[in-house]
Order: C-alpha cells, then structure tokens, then sequence
C-alpha cells in the first residue's frame, strides 16, 4: 500500500472538489485499487457501484473525517483505479475479493458499511464472511439478492448487456452520460464540473469495461447473491442506517420493503426528492442522519451496537 501526493493524480482531478490524499492497494493478481483514507476513528467504509467511484462521496468524507475514519475505494476499472482486459476481473464476486482483500491490509474493525447500487452486495459479502468486524450498516439504494425474476430489473439487465447496450456503454458512455442523470431527482446537481470527474474516469472504450460488464451480472450473478442473502443472518440484526432516494429509477419502494423486513434493526430516512446518489443530491442530509446514527449509538450506556 503506497500513499501518493495528489500533485501525481490525473490533471482532470480538483484537488478542491477532491482535496483527499490518493492511496493505492496492489492486490494478489497485481491489480491497482485507488482509495482514499481521510481521519481518524471508528472506520466508515463507502462502497460505490456503477457508474460511480470514491469521487461520489467527497461531501460526506470531508463533514466526516474530523470526526470518523471514512475509507472510500475505486474498484477496478472505475475511478482512478487500474483497468484490466480479463472478463474474471469485472464480476462482482472478483470485486468483493479485493474490497475484502483491501479491508484486511488495512486492518479494519468496527466498520460503518456505506453501500449504494453495486456496493450493498459488494459490502454485505464482506459482512457475511466477516460479521464480526461489521458495526453497523448503512443501505442507500441498493439490493442484495436474485431478481431474475423480475421484469424491472431483467428487462434493464437485458438491454444493458445486448450488443447495443454495450455499444452505447462502451462507445457514447450512456450510463455517466444518460443514466447517471436519469437516476438523479434533481439533475441540476451534476454541473459541469462534477460530470466531467465521472466522464474522465471513463475515458475510453477500453477503459468502461467494468462499468460495461456490470448489467450483464444484474442477473447473470444470481447465484451469487442468493449466496449473499441466504447468509444474511450474519448480519441481519446490527443497527441498519436505511437512506431511500424515492425518485430513483433503479430501486423501488418494493426493495425499500424488502430491507425493512430483512432488517429489524433499522432506522429510515426517505428522500422525496432525491433518487438513486444520494450522497451527491443530498449531501447536508445524508451526513445529518449518519452523524446522528453513529452518535446514538455510541450514547447507549451498557450496550454495544452490533
């Protein structure tokens, strides 16, 4: 693991809008997951999905960092983390991999879980295998278990993996371009600024191939997140933070049910006006509900959360 200055960063990279020091993760297989690891204290891990990268969550990480250790990793093939030509390395499971791989070198416990869009299975693999180093949970817009059987999210996953779907993903790069902001209650929120930190981490066809092969696994990966969620008595009863964007295209009020169910332990905040990315559409709020979530459970006298 080797720190480096953000003088080294693409030149693209605001070091205002992303005033974090780079760090990078080499894994078994060589591979180079960028992250950042900002404060000190009880470790809040955030854990992105598709199209996005740790750059999503750089308002709550600098609220945050005085406060809480708050660790945000690239997966492959997304943000400023390397890209790779072999199919193996852009299934979910090969990225659940190194984010664990990542969370051991770094040597974490007591860890907040921060999961949007692909982060909750990413995330929740980790707490099913490591329960005991997972505090607590935070669910954004995200779901963990097979839905082959749904309409919704099969006829999305067909679209997206069909030989136009990739084309327009690899070649006009439609999911920062088109269904970012589609997934947004307010899409006045992606100025230019910020959409150009999406686009040029996405810079070419050969560089979206993670971010391509993603849909295909929404459905193909179903096995996997049966496995996921026939565990998920592991973590099922630690304190769950759920933030639900209600404007979102992707996860419906159906998968915001299905959390409440699984977790019992939970507290609920919904977003009226806000959808998929919560933490770039309402960052002031989110931080609002997680500062007070952690805080609530550190007041509790005699008792551990988790």
């Amino acid at each position: 693991m080797n720190p480096i200055s953000s003088t080294l960063r693409p030149g693209w990279v605001s070091d205002d809008m992303y005033p974090f020091e780079s760090r990078f993760f080499a894994d078994a297989s060589g591979h180079r997951m960028h992250f950042v690891d900002e404060g000190e204290g009880e470790p809040i891990v955030f854990v992105h999905g598709n199209p996005a990268w740790s750059f999503e969550f750089r308002h709550a990480i600098r609220k945050l960092r005085s406060a809480f250790r708050c660790v945000a990793p690239d997966h492959v093939g997304f943000g400023l983390s390397s890209r790779s030509g072999q199919r193996e390395d852009h299934r979910p499971e090969s990225h659940a991999h190194r984010f664990a791989a990542l969370l051991d070198d770094l040597g974490l416990r007591d860890i907040t879980l921060f999961m949007n869009d692909w982060g909750g299975p990413i995330g929740l693999d980790f707490a099913r295998r490591q329960p005991e180093r997972v505090r607590r949970l935070v669910i954004a817009n995200t779901w963990c278990w097979p839905v082959g059987d749904d309409f919704h999210f099969k006829a999305f996953s067909f679209l997206m993996s069909s030989w136009i779907g990739q084309y327009l993903i690899r070649h006009r790069n439609t999911f920062v371009n088109t269904v970012m902001p589609k997934a947004m209650g307010n899409r006045s929120v992606l100025t230019p600024e910020i959409m150009a930190h999406y686009r040029n981490a996405q810079p070419s066809p050969d560089a979206r191939a993670a971010m391509a092969a993603f849909p295909g696994h929404i459905v193909g990966a179903g096995d996997w997140l049966r496995s996921i969620w026939d565990d998920r008595a592991a973590f099922a009863d630690k304190p769950a933070l759920l933030l639900w964007g209600l404007q979102d295209i992707a996860f419906r009020g159906k998968e915001l049910e299905r959390w409440k169910t699984a977790l019992p332990n939970h507290e609920l905040h919904e977003f009226a006006d806000c959808g998929h990315f919560l933490a770039e559409e309402a960052p002031d709020r989110v931080v609002s509900a997680l500062r007070d979530f952690m805080e609530r459970a550190r007041l509790q006298p005699g008792k551990r959360d988790g």
